[in-house]
């Protein structure tokens, strides 16, 4: 479809430049039709002075013209003036024999004609003398109005042309300017992220796209409605999956701890081992599905104490880095931090987690928490193989494994980097100054 912009420029520009163009010609015949009058009452007078000299004698005109005006008449460096009496039966009297015979017409004294194959502009004036008759005609070339008439052209275009570059371009001035509003608001469409489907304020646009700007908003109520329900049932299975998981745990702890046969044993352990995926992959749908935007997400920012959260957090993962026999240390300063207290969980589960999970036996994990900048900075450094830097921004994709033999859904940095985000907070992946291992950061703005 063509642009709004387009359409309307099309719309404007073309009577514009008709308007310019009809100004121009009336400019010029306003200048052109006096010029013009003024050359004809030159000749008018010249035919006037002519007759004054015409005379009878011995029954035939005669024109006693001294040599003087015939000299002051004649004398032009550019246009031939030609004259000529002739009587009542159209014989020369005086004057250029190839002026022709012109009859006198009432009403339209001066004419247009040619004389020796050149234009000329002529005037035909009716004479007496005593009972004779007869008519003088003034003749003269168009050279010098033609001059003038080129002279007129020539400061009129660049005016024409001044006005019409200055009506385009106002007409592009305004049309830009009328359709700035709409420009804010692509501008501020294209800006918001894709997790913010928060509806357009109609006071910020002009009455015209309101129409627009309400089907748009009850677009985005819909959209919004729509991922707010997957959202929640996301949530709600995979809170209602947690519950049987962790019997199911439970159960396969009680049997693997009777006697059993070294099969029954082998079989009761894999099963312990998927569960324990199960749950944990569980656990990350949940964390995931309280990453997600939604309009309760900045109700519960609240400052807190970062160092605090992570003691809290650290301590589920103490059996499970025994279990590895993976060192897992700390270093917590007072931290404060805003943000939410669930999700900033969730983040620090999963990165402890993974940190612990890729980290091999005898190996160690450090948290470390310290005020940065303003803001707070949460550092999870392990001793495991590391990520390459050239994969560094593909782990934080969902379902993205750094290789086929690496276990997991591959969801859990990709939580790390929504929660991250969800605070306005940034993460990078370094390699720790020992050179082995992976250290990821995350930096809390103030």
């Amino acid at each position: 479809m063509e642009s709004i912009r387009l359409r309307l420029l099309k719309w404007l520009i073309g009577p514009v430049l008709l308007l310019n163009l009809a100004g121009v010609t009336l400019s010029y015949s306003l200048a052109w039709i006096p010029a013009q009058i003024a050359f004809d009452q030159s000749l008018t007078d010249a035919a006037a002075m002519l007759g004054a000299w015409v005379g009878e004698r011995g029954g035939r005109l005669i024109m006693e013209l001294p040599p003087a005006a015939e000299r002051a008449l004649r004398n032009d460096e550019l246009d031939q003036t030609y004259f000529a009496l002739r009587d009542a039966r159209g014989q020369l009297v005086a004057g250029d024999d190839s002026l022709p015979s012109v009859p006198a017409r009432s009403g339209a004294p001066v004419s247009d004609g040619m004389v020796a194959g050149e234009a000329v502009r002529f005037v035909v004036l009716s004479v007496a003398a005593g009972p004779q008759r007869g008519t003088v005609v003034v003749a003269k070339t168009l050279r010098k109005r033609g001059q003038a008439r080129a002279a007129i052209v020539r400061a009129m275009l660049p005016l024409a042309a001044l006005f019409t570059l200055a009506s385009v371009g106002l007409v592009w001035f305004s049309v830009t300017t009328g359709l700035s509003p709409l420009n804010r608001m692509r501008a501020s469409i294209q800006a918001r992220t894709a997790e913010d489907v928060s509806p357009i304020a109609p006071a910020d646009v002009p009455p015209e796209v309101k129409p627009v700007v309400q089907a748009f908003n009850s677009l985005l109520e819909r959209v919004r409605a729509g991922g707010q329900a997957q959202q929640d049932f996301l949530a709600n299975v995979a809170h209602q999956l947690r519950t049987p998981l962790a019997g199911m745990r439970t159960q396969i702890e009680l049997l693997a701890a009777q006697e059993r046969s070294p099969r029954a044993a082998s079989s009761l352990a894999m099963m312990q081992a998927s569960t324990e995926r199960m749950i944990r992959q569980v656990n990350q749908l949940l964390a995931l599905a309280r990453a997600e935007p939604g309009p309760m997400r900045k109700t519960r920012m609240e400052r807190l104490s970062l160092d605090q959260l992570l003691e809290e957090s650290i301590q589920h993962f103490v059996e499970q880095a025994l279990r590895k026999d993976v060192d897992l240390g700390f270093d917590l300063r007072p931290t404060r931090v805003t943000g939410d207290r669930f999700l900033l969980r969730d983040l620090v589960d999963n990165l402890v987690d993974n940190a612990i999970r890729y980290t091999p036996a005898n190996g160690s994990v450090t948290v470390s928490c310290f005020p940065h900048l303003g803001g707070g900075m949460l550092t999870v450094e392990d001793s495991g193989p590391g990520i390459p830097p050239g994969k560094r921004a593909a782990v934080f994709q969902r379902f993205q494994r750094l290789d086929e033999k690496t276990t997991g859904s591959g969801i859990g940095l990709a939580i790390v980097r929504d929660i991250a985000n969800a605070h306005g907070a940034t993460v990078a992946i370094d390699t720790p100054a020992s050179g082995q291992g992976a250290l990821f950061s995350v930096f809390f703005p103030s």
